[in-house]
């Protein structure tokens, strides 16, 4: 898409300013609208009415940037080398030459996948983008040239335009109301603000230049619903300038700013020094084996003769090369994307879903947990928490608590109520509730959910909780209740006591809500034949409105100041515990209206005039108060204690108002019960308008934090300012206002089932079922995962180090090799693979939510870990050089006959000058039995090259035997195996069968045994291979013992 160069909008508070003042801004009036040609000139002005489409990057910028990783750059050249060494591997034998190959082919898939998956979550991150596009209306009712055109595009919009709206309209830009056609007119705008209810809207100005959107009562924004009512608006802004542009703007700018994870920045911090040590250790093999390839004589004690033997120092290279690339864990990606995949599963079946690899880990470092606070600490569902009475005195109250958190009329009870003995006040209650009412409640699956108002759908629940005063009723609604168990239509959900109330009493006339009067009500027809006026609305009006009230006993008394006081008081404490508090009043001495049944009756043209209303509405019989709220979830005091246990803060960032948030988050346990919040419970707008030294203090100090109504920019300063303190922060949200904090986050949570989709793509993970405690759990997930990598790296630096020992030992005593480099890359293959992803199947540790959140500064691997593997690295290697020795110089070991086979035997010192043996006088190698066939040589020095394949079969079947047993080390980085026995991982003792599996098959299949050099073992050597290699496991064990002392905890520099 191609922008319209345009002039830059002039900025216009249309909230602050009056309707008039408004229409002259703009030049338009109401009755004709703008004219075709005035709409011209604005769209070369303004531009469209659509959201911007940034470029994303070109494909061949994003598989690039895949490969901009120390490990993959490692890899590469690794795989490059390989080819080369493959290259000159087939050359020599054309036997091996395939399976030269495998090893780069395996580097390369593993580089090749890791691109796709990389690519495919970086593609992902526009679709947050284009969600939001989709949040965008269609079509529009707009005034011009004196028309209305009702179906025409809404991206023609230009600031100054005349829109109609009405109930169920999305509406199509930012828009300042001029008139309301109705009495009432309410917008649902909580994916922008976070607030669960319906806002209701007038046209007076907002006398405040710079005001939170919530407060801007006289606007409606673009991408929201009308609920109810109708009105005509003037467009004030368009496209990107809207509130929902600001949002994508947000959003674009915080994808440009993603941080690299924690675990890329410390693999990549540990591959840089790795990278170093490994390729410093490779060049001092081949350096140290210089002998070999360059000699000369001494004459007169000076060097003459200097000789050059290219085919041998390229031999040394390809061995010291081929160390090197033994070395690199090419396996590691495979492992990671592995553990990251099992994670993923594992809190897939947690209700926590995963769309980005990544992320399973990046909760592991979680520091702080920034959470909404509507449908993901609290339900999202309305419900009657209490209602007070008066008692047989006007200064006696009665105060019942309801229980329950959902719209389940069955979900909960209230305490010490009995329906046979409701006292008139209670009866006047549940009427009220049932008949002043338009909400309807169904059932959508395993939950419950409403048409209309949440706070009438709560009284409903609230009446179904109450029951009859009617016995013979009472029963047959239960009758009722257990037959609805067993329909088929399970979506209905039975309000037997609301439709009892309404077939008693029927509703004849309906005074809407308007916001002067703060009360709607109903008039009904008595079984008696008269009318009755059933009013709810607010407490301090309602009360107001009253003159008499009504005792237990059904008796009215005239409202006095000690009565009224009670009422108020009673009012104070509700609303200080955070409910939402309706009054509940009558009239039966209705005049004119006594009689209303219909639109023809005389007095119908009163109702028809909105200003006749709170006449009606006077001399009330006051009746009782409810309070009601979004309660929280049951499970939540205990993930915030489990936060706290685990180190991590918890901050709730909501749009709600600072009350309310505060009561909610007392409940939860976020802060004690009499806690001073000063200093810990701002508004958004509070807390951006301090220094920034005061904001950091503030977010340093240890304990909960609440920031109520806070816009996106609130949110999104809150979560850099975090970041920049090098905090983890794992964000969570459910509305459009989410997104940009979602994106910015370190890890952005969103809502599965009350989320919008904009909130869902922008995220890193969802939660399916909008509960703050799978997060916790999540955290608890990553945290193994991570402890499941240490693991592989642990394993993967021991054996590694064996085979850069065992190669470094066999050039520094000038022996023969005992390995050659398709041995190297085979040991390789086989102990990467397997026995490394089975490390990923390690169970959680029982205390892994006891300790706090590692720190940026914490290392992969401390020096203790890298000394206990380095001396277990050290003993492979000797091993593995070890029992090659052994073979060539001693006829026995541990009882064990080494000569059955009739090769010679050699002392050290001849096997570590063995290039010299051609000097040596007498001596002779006998022919000898292996494999099933007699080795013979036409020159004896041949004995240490071709004459040593069961001394070399001998050394990799210990070096692969002793890298198998060296994963058992790695179940856990402190437990012994008595505590953490082998069978805690079950796929571990799988993973290890089939790396021997794999080691016997080249051993006794004549094909692969001929392709890379070894030959059979019999039964004792295998027992000499185990007494070899088994120790790896005992010397570990003394080493994590020496490790859990007290004195050896102390945290040093690491690697």
């Amino acid at each position: 898409m191609v922008e319209t160069p345009r002039m830059e909008e002039k900025p216009f508070p249309a909230w602050s300013w009056s309707v008039e003042q408004c229409l002259k801004e703009y030049n338009v009036n109401l009755e004709k609208g703008l004219s075709t040609y005035e709409v011209e000139k604005r769209h070369e002005q303004y531009g469209w009415n659509e959201l911007k489409k940034h470029k994303g990057k070109p494909i061949w910028r994003l598989v690039f940037e895949q490969f901009d990783d120390m490990l993959v750059k490692t890899l590469v050249v690794a795989a490059f080398i390989s080819f080369i060494l493959a290259y000159f591997q087939g050359h020599e034998s054309e036997d091996s030459r395939f399976e030269a190959y495998v090893e780069p082919f395996v580097i390369v898939l593993i580089l090749v996948l890791n691109a796709i998956v990389g690519v495919w979550q970086e593609s992902n991150a526009e679709k947050a983008l284009e969600a939001l596009k989709e949040m965008q209306c269609e079509f529009a009712k707009i005034l011009r040239d004196g028309y209305w055109f009702p179906n025409l595009p809404a991206q023609e919009l230009v600031p100054g335009d005349i829109v109609e709206l009405r109930a169920g309209d999305k509406v199509p830009a930012d828009m300042r109301l001029a008139v309301l056609n109705t009495s009432t007119l309410r917008a649902e705008q909580s994916s922008l603000t976070g607030e669960a209810m319906p806002v209701q809207k007038g046209t007076s100005p907002i006398f405040l230049n710079d005001c939170e959107l919530q407060a801007k009562k006289n606007m409606v924004f673009a991408g929201t619903m009308i609920v109810n009512g109708s009105c005509l608006c003037v467009v004030v802004s368009i496209g990107m300038k809207t509130e929902i542009g600001k949002i994508q703007r947000q959003i674009h700018e915080a994808s440009l700013e993603e941080r690299d994870t924690p675990l890329k920045k410390k693999l990549d911090e540990f591959w840089n020094r790795m990278a170093s040590v490994i390729g410093i250790i490779c060049l001092t093999v081949w350096v140290i084996n210089y002998n070999y390839f360059f000699t000369w004589d001494i004459v007169n004690g000076w060097p003459s003769n200097l000789r050059f033997s290219f085919d041998k120092c390229t031999y040394y290279f390809k061995i010291a090369v081929a160390l090197a690339v033994a070395s690199i864990p090419e396996g590691l990606p495979a492992v990671i994307t592995t553990c990251l995949a099992l994670g993923t599963r594992k809190m897939a079946q947690k209700n926590a879903i995963v769309r980005k690899l990544q992320s399973v880990e990046t909760l592991g470092c979680t520091t702080v947990i920034c959470s909404d606070k509507t449908g993901t600490l609290t339900t999202n569902q309305m419900s009657v928490a209490q209602f007070i009475i008066l008692g047989e005195k006007s200064t006696d109250s009665q105060t019942f608590r309801v229980e329950g958190r959902t719209y389940d009329p069955r979900d909960g009870e209230i305490v010490d109520w009995t329906c046979f003995n409701m006292d008139a006040n209670s009866q006047a209650v549940a009427q009220i509730c049932a008949l002043c009412n338009d909400a309807g409640i169904f059932r959508n699956g395993c939950g419950f959910h409403t048409t209309g108002m949440p706070t009438e759908a709560a009284l409903k629940v609230l009446v179904e909780k109450m029951g009859v005063p009617d016995v013979k009723a009472k029963n047959h609604i239960h009758d009722a209740h257990l037959v609805s168990n067993y329909i088929i239509d399970r979506n209905t959900v039975n309000l037997g006591c609301c439709e009892w109330w309404m077939k008693r009493s029927k509703r004849v006339a309906i005074l809407e809500f308007d916001p002067i009067r703060k009360s709607m009500s109903v008039i009904v027809r008595e079984p008696s034949g008269r009318n009755r006026l059933l009013v709810k609305g607010a407490v301090e009006n309602i009360v107001e409105r009253s003159s008499h009230v009504q005792l237990a006993n059904g008796s009215l008394v005239p409202m006095d100041e000690a009565c009224r006081a009670l009422l108020l008081s009673k009012l104070v404490e509700m609303s200080s515990k955070g409910l939402r508090c309706l009054g509940l009043a009558y009239k039966e001495e209705l005049g004119e209206f006594s009689d209303y049944h219909a639109e023809n009756h005389p007095a119908h043209p009163k109702l028809l005039d909105h200003s006749n209303y709170a006449s009606i509405e006077s001399n009330l019989v006051f009746v009782g108060i409810v309070g009601l709220r979004d309660p929280p979830r049951e499970e939540v005091d205990k993930a915030i204690d489990d936060c706290r246990r685990a180190g991590i803060k918890v901050m709730v960032i909501t749009g709600d108002n600072k009350s309310t948030a505060e009561a909610i988050c007392r409940e939860i346990g976020l802060f004690s019960k009499h806690e001073d919040l000063r200093g810990k419970s701002f508004t958004g707008k509070e807390f951006v308008a301090l220094p920034l030294s005061k904001q950091i203090g503030i977010l340093s100090k240890p304990g909960g934090k609440v920031f109520s109504r806070a816009e996106p920019k609130h949110k999104q300063e809150i979560v850099r300012l975090l970041q920049e303190m090098d905090e983890i922060v794992a964000m969570t949200g459910d509305g459009v206002n989410d997104a940009p904090a979602l994106k910015f986050a370190d890890i952005g949570v969103a809502m599965g089932i009350t989320g919008t989709e904009v909130a869902k793509e922008a995220s890193d993970m969802v939660l399916a079922d909008d509960n703050f405690s799978t997060i916790v759990s999540a955290v608890a997930e990553g945290r193994s995962i991570y402890n499941n990598m240490k693991a592989f790296i642990r394993y993967m630096i021991s054996s590694n180090v064996g085979e850069v020992i065992s190669i470094f030992l066999t050039a520094a005593l000038g022996m023969p090799e005992s390995l050659v480099p398709v041995h190297l890359l085979w040991v390789n293959l086989v102990t990467d693979g397997s026995p490394a992803i089975a490390l990923g199947f390690n169970p959680i540790d029982v205390d892994i939510m006891h300790k706090p959140p590692r720190k940026g500064e914490d290392a992969l691997v401390n020096s203790w870990v890298l000394f206990r593997y380095m001396v277990i690295g050290s003993y492979v290697g000797i091993a593995t050089v070890g029992i090659f020795i052994l073979w060539f110089t001693q006829a026995s070991f541990l009882g064990i006959d080494l000569v059955s086979d009739g090769h010679t035997l050699v002392k050290l010192y001849q096997l570590r000058n063995w290039a010299h043996c051609n000097s040596w006088s007498n001596f002779t190698a006998v022919p000898f039995t292996v494999g099933g066939s007699v080795l013979t040589f036409s020159e004896p020095c041949d004995y240490f090259s071709t004459g040593s394949v069961k001394a070399t079969t001998l050394s990799l079947t210990v070096l692969v035997a002793s890298e198998v047993f060296n994963s058992l080390n790695a179940l856990s980085e402190d437990n012994s195996l008595v505590t953490m026995p082998p069978w805690t991982n079950p796929w571990l003792l799988v993973a290890m069968s089939v790396s021997f599996g794999l080691h016997c098959m080249i051993l006794y299949v004549p094909f692969l045994a001929n392709v890379f050099g070894v030959v059979p073992l019999s039964l004792k050597e295998w027992f000499l291979v185990i007494l070899f290699s088994a120790p790896v496991i005992l010397i570990d064990e003394v080493l994590k013992f020496l490790g859990r002392r007290p004195r050896s905890k102390k945290k040093v520099k690491t690697l």
